[in-house]
């Protein structure tokens, strides 16, 4: 006959194991766990006497540290247990991990949490240094922090986070390689981000644990390892998430997604339900956030807080000399440029704007088309194009990699932009364009039909390349309506980044503001 052990380890066991445990970690990782016990500690409970008591396994006060810990770890506070696998794991946990611990702590007592937090601990590498930041304003930028080239949503990113960092007390943060815990952007990281240069890892950097704090992203956080931790974090503890919603292009408008993003985005939205605040780009993009918050109440989730705080557009006024290097760069003899502005992924539509630009060159007019824009993703049909337009002598060219020099003196020095996206959240160069003085043709509909309210604008149907057509040859051929825009542009306000940026942290730090 079968017997049954229905009694468990019990403490003795428990604590043998987690001995166990400290005396297999390698080199110096004993010394420093005893240094995050502490840390963890006096985070959860009070402060740690001095006194180190009896020494542990390797003499280095381990099981005094343990037995303070013991006192103020409840396996049952799960924010608690979430914390404790952060600090002595040296990383975030997913939700998965933080239930697994939990129970565990509640069948074995405190030291069964602590056990499972060992276990996360990669001894294949030296200790790095960890700081329970409690209190404080987090600003995570690290895509941005890591790229020499800024799309819109990282060019959003950069103006905020230099200018909280101008204006606030801040923490800039990374990730690691692996994406498990947030890491200090360390002083050159930090010139690189407001330089526009990428910050290059460098090794040991402090790993941080927001603990009480207030955490902003800024930017796009899609990474599945990314997206698992800060669900976590904003599910089990009290920090409070408030991050940009740009839009959600990946579930709307999917088939023109590069591939795999549309499954990354459903965890960036899964941790989304946990946050505190979204601070959308445009109105348009706080309905479809909006809509997609009622179905969070499928899952018993309230979801976030969601208000729309419009997008800046300032530009900076090229310099003579900047002007007039890029006109030599740019312009062909006296033929008007047309300019399209944007990565060559299939929603901007500008195999749309190829079509109307040859049906136009056919029909006598004269002009060129420039492209600025990459992160050229399902892209080969549109380069496969131009080639095709460029060996046929039309005047029509691609640049990547343009500055924010060649790209404000191009807006100033086009007839006209073009603009005719399929979805976007905000539409940064339609708004750009305007605050250059120079006319759009763009999309009528979606944020796109937003901006365009205040003047300057042409509108288009995007899914129409005879509506497009029509409309780059009236801004050609119409001097009249091409002066009427152009007077309605130069009559529009600006909105600024100071202005931007201020709005916005004030929406994520005001403490009137709970979650809907």
């Amino acid at each position: 006959m079968r017997t049954f052990d229905l009694t468990g380890d019990g403490p003795t066991g428990v604590t043998r194991r987690v001995d166990e445990a400290v005396r297999a970690l390698p080199d110096r990782h004993p010394r420093a766990l005893v240094e995050r016990m502490g840390a963890l500690t006096d985070a959860l409970g009070e402060p740690a006497a001095a006194d180190p008591g009896t020494a542990g396994p390797t003499g280095d006060g381990t099981a005094h540290a343990l037995e303070r810990l013991r006192e103020v770890l409840d396996p049952r506070d799960r924010s608690a247990v979430w914390l404790t696998l952060a600090v002595l794991g040296t990383r975030l946990p997913t939700d998965r991990e933080v239930l697994a611990a939990s129970r565990r702590g509640m069948l074995d007592g405190p030291l069964g949490t602590v056990h499972a937090a060992l276990d996360l601990i990669d001894t294949t590498r030296a200790p790095e240094p960890v700081r329970i930041a409690t209190g404080e304003v987090v600003v995570d930028v690290h895509n941005t922090a890591r790229t020499t080239f800024f799309t819109g949503i990282q060019r959003v990113a950069r103006e905020c986070a230099r200018r909280w960092a101008r204006d606030h007390p801040v923490t800039l943060i990374g990730w690691t390689d692996e994406l498990t815990c947030p890491v200090e952007l360390q002083g050159p990281g930090l010139g690189r981000l407001v330089d526009g240069a990428a910050e290059v890892p460098t090794a040991p950097r402090t790993r941080v644990v927001p603990w009480r704090s207030e955490y902003l992203i800024p930017e796009l956080a899609a990474e599945r390892p990314r997206t698992e931790r800060l669900h976590a974090m904003a599910a089990y503890t009290t920090t409070s998430v408030g991050a940009i919603g740009f839009d959600l292009v990946p579930l709307t408008s999917s088939e023109t997604a590069i591939a795999g993003l549309p499954a990354e985005f459903a965890g960036h939205l899964a941790a989304a339900g946990r946050f505190s605040r979204i601070g959308t780009i445009s109105e348009a993009a706080a309905q479809e956030y909006r809509g997609w918050r009622t179905m969070l109440g499928g899952a018993g989730l309230p979801g976030p807080d969601i208000r729309s705080v419009f997008l800046a557009a300032e530009v900076v006024e090229p310099t003579a000399e900047e002007l007039a290097a890029s006109r030599d760069r740019l312009m062909i003899a006296d033929l008007p440029m047309v300019l399209c502005v944007g990565s060559h992924e299939p929603r901007k539509n500008h195999m749309a704007v190829l079509q109307a630009a040859e049906d136009l060159w056919r029909k006598g007019h004269q002009f060129s088309l420039t492209f600025i824009g990459g992160n050229s993703w399902n892209s080969d049909r549109f380069h496969h194009r131009v080639t095709e337009l460029q060996n046929r002598n039309r005047p029509v060219e691609t640049i990547s990699g343009a500055d924010d020099s060649l790209l404000f003196s191009a807006y100033r020095l086009a007839r006209f932009t073009v603009f005719p996206s399929l979805n976007e959240g905000f539409g940064l160069p339609v708004a750009e364009s305007l605050a250059s003085g120079t006319p759009v043709i763009t999309s009528d509909f979606g944020s796109m039909l937003e901006i365009a309210a205040d003047g300057g604008a042409l509108l288009v149907d995007p899914r129409d390349d005879q509506s497009i057509s029509r409309g780059m040859e009236t801004l050609l051929q119409d001097d009249a309506a091409y002066a009427r825009l152009r007077d309605e542009a130069s009559r529009r306000d600006v909105r600024a980044w100071d202005a931007y940026a201020a709005e916005l942290w004030d929406y994520f730090l005001d403490d009137a503001v709970a979650p809907a």
